[in-house]
């Protein structure tokens, strides 16, 4: 980052809803794509709310604050984009499901704190995208839509259990997971000129690429998985090109 040398907190822009009942566990773990019934009291973990043929409703960050209680967390938007979905499945599952307010503090590489400010230096809405970037995290509305697999994003190993029961879109998850491949995946470029969302990278002519996020000499692109590691770019219509760093993924041929 470039204005923040120590530790750095960012107060984050949140929804959140209760999920409270003598079903909540029960209900949520059958609609969210991690496994909620494992957290323990005071524990949390990421998840993603999906629809029957795996695209992304909504990311969540999932709090567990008792046996019946959790509180669900997600960004501004679809707060009620998600309530909604939560209340049309809920049948006779006894559990409430009801805005909250809360505040959220976030340790840039570190935790996600509800209504507790961490010690720290606040960082600037700057300081958290060259982070998020440099970090290959994807956000809504830039790297993740309703049009994203989870498996292009890289959000299988943080988001997803391949072990608990089922949820809406798990069984495509689990075919492309256990069986398929995806053919374009996030990636981080370190880049060189002007760089823009929405601009194409190009190999040999072809377009293999396009920018989602970009701050100055760093970006991140959803590439063809064919592409290999460290490979050069051409950022179409710009002078400038892009390098690939190395796939945390290990996809990258």
């Amino acid at each position: 980052m470039s204005s923040v040398t120590s530790r750095a907190v960012l107060r984050r822009s949140r929804a959140f809803l209760g999920v409270t009942g003598p079903d909540a566990e029960d209900y949520l773990q059958r609609m969210v794509s991690n496994d909620v019934a494992a957290l323990a009291d005071g524990d949390a973990c990421d998840a993603l709310l999906l629809t029957a043929k795996a695209r992304i409703i909504a990311p969540l960050r999932v709090v567990r604050r008792a046996s019946d209680d959790f509180l669900v967390l997600t960004e501004p938007d679809l707060g009620e984009v998600v309530r909604s979905q939560l209340l049309r499945a809920r049948f006779a599952a006894k559990v409430g499901i009801e805005p909250e307010e809360h505040e959220s503090w976030l340790v840039l590489g570190g935790e996600e704190l509800i209504d507790e400010r961490p010690p720290g230096e606040e960082a600037s809405e700057a300081d958290f995208e060259r982070w998020r970037i440099e970090s290959g995290i994807p956000r809504w509305g830039s790297e993740l839509d309703d049009r994203v697999l989870p498996a292009e994003a890289g959000l299988e190993g943080t988001h997803i259990s391949f072990s608990k029961g089922c949820y809406p879109g798990q069984e495509p998850i689990a075919r492309q997971h256990y069986r398929g491949k995806v053919n374009r995946r996030l990636r981080v470029l370190d880049t060189d000129g002007d760089v823009a969302p929405g601009d194409e990278l190009v190999l040999d002519g072809k377009m293999v690429g396009r920018i989602t996020s970009a701050v100055d000499g760093v970006a991140l692109a959803y590439v063809r998985t064919e592409v290999p590691d460290h490979t050069r770019l051409q950022i179409a219509a710009r002078s400038g090109s892009a390098r690939l760093r190395s796939d945390a993924n290990g996809d990258s041929e």
